[in-house]
């Protein structure tokens, strides 16, 4: 009996090592080895090449178009995200933290489909039909154009598509499938990548759109090879805090669609709900008259969006280390901030705690909300609230100057919408078409201080 050849393979980066280190040569992590089987030598004598017709070339002008008609998906929020529904032939990612609600809200948007008349096969490597089916009594999703499937291979699961021939196929979740073709176990690197780029070449041949819901590591980041996040059209990521029943699902890439979009729904004993109006939410809680409080006009891909910043600032209680946290912003930007505050407007803020948190659990990354982080913290340290009706954007440099910003004019109508009297813009924004908004004033400033003489 001939003996089984292995091979230490990194799960991290997929470098495959003769024999077990500690630590990787490629990616140097620690204690990601782990031995598998090594595929079969393949053969030197190869077959004599078959000659097939020269393919086709011609102009790009000439290239008739794909058919551009999507699958809506029933919630608002997820087709936003998608950018408008599944496209024909499209392969969708889905990662979020366990227990975040990532296979609810797929069970939720795939009974829509269902009730529209188009066939959808649920395949399912976790789960039972029996437990699917629980889950689908409480959340009130029955239909028979659901189908539930319960299968770990690949092939087979391929064979069922050939059965059912479903308009959608769900693969919950891509690390509990395996290929036959290697003999690591479900969930390495080398399984991942193989069942994606199978599931990649079946979707793309059929024109079936398939979601895939895909685990994450510690770090955030969706689990498996780097090449997965390649092979796929979109990538969409479901994150919320626990302590918050919102959840955000974000598109990190979209090759039909806007990035970064995103969709706010709201989590519930019945399920997943989306959220039409999101900047409501997050302001419906806004204290009145409280210092280190202002609102930001953000966009979160075609969306604009308000938020609250809050802000801290106390005398600190150690000795030479003030405490610095920000929660839904980047902690090294406010930290940015708090120094050209000291640098350029003489605050002397060395000696204080500061605390920045974005209310409702939403975490904003565009440097449009640098303005009201600085204008938070100046509120709280001087102790002088912000006038409630009044909304600021803009983003601050490092000589304090303050900078222009983009798509300025869906910012002021969300603002005015909403019933803000006042925006304080960039002076080097661009004017919007027709003079923006009527029913809202826009107040221009050029550099950090005299925002500040401006609010407060």
């Amino acid at each position: 009996m001939a003996k089984t050849l292995t091979a230490f393979v990194c799960q991290s980066c997929g470098h495959r090592a003769p024999k077990w280190m500690g630590k990787c040569p490629a990616c140097e992590d620690w204690n990601t080895l782990v031995e598998e089987a090594a595929p079969p030598a393949a053969d030197h004598k190869r077959a004599p090449r078959i000659k097939k017709e020269t393919p086709s070339l011609q102009p790009i002008t000439q290239v008739s178009e794909a058919p551009s008609s999507r699958l809506p998906t029933g919630i608002e929020e997820f087709d936003r995200t998608l950018g408008g529904g599944l496209v024909p032939g499209s392969l969708v990612l889905i990662g979020g933290d366990p227990g975040i609600g990532k296979s609810t809200l797929v069970l939720q948007s795939m009974w829509r489909v269902a009730q529209a008349g188009k066939k959808v096969l649920y395949v399912s490597g976790e789960e039972s039909p029996e437990q699917i089916k629980l889950r689908a009594q409480r959340l009130g999703c029955l239909d028979d154009n659901l189908i539930i499937g319960a299968e770990i291979c690949i092939e087979e699961v391929l064979r069922l598509v050939d059965q059912a021939k479903p308009d959608v196929l769900v693969l919950d979740s891509i690390q509990t499938f395996y290929t036959v073709d290697l003999q690591s176990a479900p969930g390495s690197i080398g399984q991942v990548r193989e069942v994606a780029f199978k599931v990649f070449q079946e979707c793309k041949t059929r024109s079936l759109p398939v979601v895939i819901i895909g685990h994450i590591t510690k770090e955030g980041a969706i689990a498996g090879p780097k090449s997965l996040e390649h092979i796929v059209d979109a990538v969409l990521y479901f994150e919320g805090e626990r302590g918050h029943s919102y959840r955000i699902l974000r598109a990190i890439k979209n090759r039909f669609g806007a990035t970064p979009e995103m969709g706010v729904f709201e989590m519930s004993q019945e399920g997943l709900t989306p959220v039409g109006n999101p900047s409501e939410i997050f302001l419906a809680e806004r204290p009145q008259d409280t210092t280190g409080s202002v609102i930001v006009a953000t966009m979160e891909g075609t969306r604009p969006l308000l938020v609250e910043v809050q802000a801290l600032v106390s005398a600190s209680s150690s000795i030479g280390m003030p405490r610095r946290m920000a929660t839904g912003v980047d902690p090294n930007r406010m930290t940015l901030l708090v120094a050209i505050m000291e640098k350029r407007l003489g605050l002397n803020l060395a000696g204080e705690d500061i605390f920045v948190n974005l209310a409702g659990g939403i975490k904003v990354s565009e440097p449009a909300v640098d303005l009201g982080i600085a204008v938070a913290i100046a509120s709280s340290f001087q102790n002088r609230p912000v006038d409630p009706g009044v909304v600021v954007v803009g983003e601050v440099g490092l000589t304090g100057e303050v900078r222009s910003v983009v798509q300025l004019e869906p910012r002021l109508l969300e603002a005015a919408s909403l019933g803000f009297s006042r925006c304080v813009v960039p002076h080097s924004a661009r004017k919007a078409p027709g003079g923006g908004s009527p029913a809202i004033d826009v107040v221009r400033v050029k550099t950090l201080a005299e925002t500040l003489e401006t609010i407060l």
